[in-house]
């Protein structure tokens, strides 16, 4: 008579399994780096659209098979094509180095500046870095350890400004008064007090350009990297300026007019940032106990709570001089106060019809059509 499995024997088996999956996935990944090695040699892309795709549908149409949902097997997939597309990128970076541009980045020791020289160097560029920080340090190639940028900065294609938004002004037009041949890129996440520095540069004839990474310095260098490109110029030919500086497999450039920007920050940045902090100043006068406030909480609470505690973690000088610096902070104040004061108003008359009209146009307002 055949013994039951028990408890220690299933998961004896499942731990075999488990180095067997271990062992394919490592021959997976050994395959992802011969063809990121051909592609690096070729110049191809890293990522391809229509593969990923096809993996993803092969991956759902097993999942039945397998007793899980096709959104789980999608997801163990996805994670086993982000994977690949890392381990392809990084064998390719001696290669593509050949081609890589020499960068200089101011601030390059601050937070920000950090991941920039990171994701540039994967990338294949040869990072330079300059920031007062450096002081402390032994001095290194390449490091310069001073406020003030090199005189000349010819050796570089690209310098780029990563320092805090009150000084980028400042920073950036001690940059573009030395003459750089190479493209001169900030990132600041308000535009318009750098706008003047920019438009005089431009009618000198220098070449920059106005970049926001849409993240901050925690970001993996292995999934999706918006960045928005506040346009002087006819974005067609700002995204060429851009292109060879930020060849990434997963850089993702929304190209919007230069005076627009800061509008659409007041909503994207703005608003985000004043709702959690906003939630979390109120909690603070409830007289609640944060720990009973965690042991009951919905998971509506939970979300909102991790997404405030995102914002309050943040650096409260750069979050006060984004709300500070936004010309459009008043638009979006004064939205806040009066759809505060139109829900209350609601609530407090019972009306559910014109209070289901208020969540309807607010869903719509954040994109969902149904």
């Amino acid at each position: 008579m055949e013994t039951p499995p028990t408890l220690t024997s299933l998961r004896d088996e499942i731990a075999d399994v488990d180095r067997a999956l271990l062992e394919l996935l490592r021959r997976r990944l050994d395959l992802a780096a011969d063809v990121g090695r051909l592609k690096a040699e070729a110049a191809l892309p890293v990522v391809v659209r229509d593969v990923e795709d096809r993996i993803l549908t092969r991956a759902r149409a097993h999942a039945q098979a397998c007793g899980v949902s096709e959104d789980v097997m999608a997801a163990i997939f996805q994670a086993i094509i982000g994977s690949s597309v890392e381990r392809q990128h990084r064998v390719g970076v001696e290669l593509r180095a050949r081609r890589g541009l020499r960068v200089l980045v101011v601030g390059g020791a601050g937070a920000m500046g950090s991941w920039l020289r990171s994701f540039f160097e994967v990338i294949g560029h040869h990072v330079d870095i300059v920031d007062p920080a450096l002081a402390t340090m032994p001095a290194t190639e390449g490091r310069f350890a001073s406020a003030v940028v090199p005189d000349d900065l010819s050796r570089w294609d690209a310098v780029v400004v990563s320092v805090p938004l009150g000084l980028t002004p400042a920073v950036l037009d001690d940059v573009l008064a030395r003459r750089p041949p190479g493209l001169v890129v900030e990132i600041a996440s308000i535009k318009d007090h750098v706008l003047p520095v920019l438009s005089r540069a431009r009618r000198e004839g220098l070449r920059v350009a106005a970049l926001h990474p849409m993240f901050g310095p925690g970001k993996s260098l292995y999934e999706p990297l918006t960045f928005v490109l506040a346009c002087l110029d006819e974005p067609a030919d700002e995204r060429a300026r851009l292109e060879p500086l930020l060849r990434h497999p997963y850089t993702h450039v929304v190209a919007v007019p230069l005076d627009h920007h800061d509008r659409l920050m007041g909503w994207l940045l703005g608003l985000a940032h004043l709702t959690g902090m906003l939630f979390g100043a109120a909690l603070s006068r409830s007289g609640l106990d944060p720990e009973e406030l965690r042991a009951c909480a919905s998971t509506t609470f939970t979300r909102q709570a991790a997404t405030a505690l995102s914002v309050l973690s943040e650096d409260p000088d750069l979050y006060l001089d984004i709300q500070r610096l936004n010309p459009h902070r008043g638009d979006v104040y004064a939205a806040a106060r009066q759809a505060l004061a139109d829900l209350t108003a609601r609530v407090e008359a019972g009306d559910r019809e014109g209070f289901r009209e208020a969540l309807t146009a607010a869903r719509r307002a954040i994109g969902d059509e149904g």
